[in-house]
């Protein structure tokens, strides 16, 4: 009916209270009620996005190709040959995607939250490094790629940019519904256009661990993979832009994962994967869509939170030598650490949790 489809799209689109008020009318639900469950199906349609919504799109748009709409597809195909290059440009992004009232929900059903502990700069550019990755790095997503947790309120000036693997970049709609947010490929062509062809003020924010870190990831561990990561530093070193350590507590526990290990069979497959394809399949689970007793894809309601740290102030070198690498790798990783040990306590850790650094 044509209520049920204006609820639907206020679901997305409109502002949380009148998303509540229209479908307490509708069902007559407490308003807590309605909360949760809109906030159970918005974190669900960021699951199913994430894990199928790119080959699920490459394949309806072959079907399409084969059918009497075909002048479709074929549209689009054109469109997309003609657009093909834009991720590495900076992308497409649109404040009012980042503003959809579904990642209000979305942010709440953790919660997640940002928090700010220096000003940046808006004549400057900024790399962040975002810890640890977690299966799917939902509080990278919903701090940086949407407003819901205020990242445009609390760093006034500053653009982020959330790099993720460049192969989604070559799926159909999954692509631009990505740019949309403000998320672009994790590879130099792109990182090299928005640090020195999109003005100041831009922050890319790059999960250092990768699908590496992905595979350590569990409940009640707080480990990083970076001694070995040293490219991000590189780049800094070449544009001339600040390193921002960002640690996220909780980013571990809203799923449980599989640990297989070094040397196992199970761990041969992951980074097989890992090499040839650029991510690692990791067997995981969280909760059931009807209960948390049960298992599921939804994530467990775990608080997530961001904490920003301090500017590393970073010199413009064209060609920086290995030892100049290292000398701000080593400052970045202390940076790092003390932040973690900062914060801990204040986020439901002992004062005796080590950040191990990999």
């Amino acid at each position: 009916c044509s209520v049920c489809k204006c609820n639907f799209i206020s679901f997305f689109l409109g502002t949380g209270s009148s998303i509540l008020s229209a479908l307490q009318d509708l069902f007559w639900l407490s308003k807590s009620k309605v909360e949760k469950q809109l906030q159970i199906i918005s974190v669900l349609q960021w699951v199913l996005t994430f894990l199928i919504m790119g080959v699920a799109c490459t394949l309806i748009l072959m079907y399409i190709l084969c059918t009497d709409c075909w002048a479709i597809a074929a549209l689009y195909l054109a469109w997309l040959v003609f657009d093909w290059n834009t991720p590495k440009k900076g992308g497409r992004r649109s404040q009012w995607v980042r503003n959809w009232a579904i990642w209000r929900y979305f942010r709440d059903y953790f919660p997640i939250r940002l928090v700010k502990t220096h000003n940046l700069l808006t004549t400057r550019n900024y790399i962040f490094g975002y810890h640890p990755h977690g299966i799917m790095g939902l509080g990278a997503f919903c701090n940086f790629s949407t407003e819901a947790t205020g990242v445009g309120q609390k760093f006034p000036g500053i653009r982020p940019y959330l790099a993720t693997l460049a192969g989604n970049f070559r799926m159909p709609i999954l692509r631009d519904y990505l740019m949309s947010g403000g998320i672009c490929p994790v590879n130099r062509d792109s990182i090299d256009y928005i640090l020195s062809k999109n003005g100041s003020g831009n922050a890319i924010i790059i999960v250092v661990g990768g699908a590496a870190e992905s595979l350590n990831c569990t409940p009640g561990k707080n480990s990083v993979t970076l001694k070995n990561r040293k490219g991000f530093v590189k780049l800094a070193l070449r544009h001339g832009a600040d390193l921002v350590p960002v640690y996220s507590f909780g980013e571990n526990e809203v799923y449980k994962q599989v640990i297989f290990e070094e040397g196992s069979w199970g761990r041969w497959v992951q980074k097989t994967f890992q090499k040839h394809i650029g991510f690692a399949p990791c067997i995981f689970h969280g909760r059931g869509l009807f209960s948390s007793n049960t298992w599921g894809l939804l994530p467990y309601s775990k608080p997530i939170t961001t904490v920003v740290g301090e500017p590393i102030t970073i010199p413009k070198i064209d060609n920086p030598s290995q030892r100049e690498v290292d000398f701000y790798h080593s400052i970045y990783v202390d940076s790092l650490i003390k932040l973690f040990d900062k914060y801990k306590s204040k986020f439901g850790l002992p004062e005796t949790e080590v950040l191990e650094v990999n």
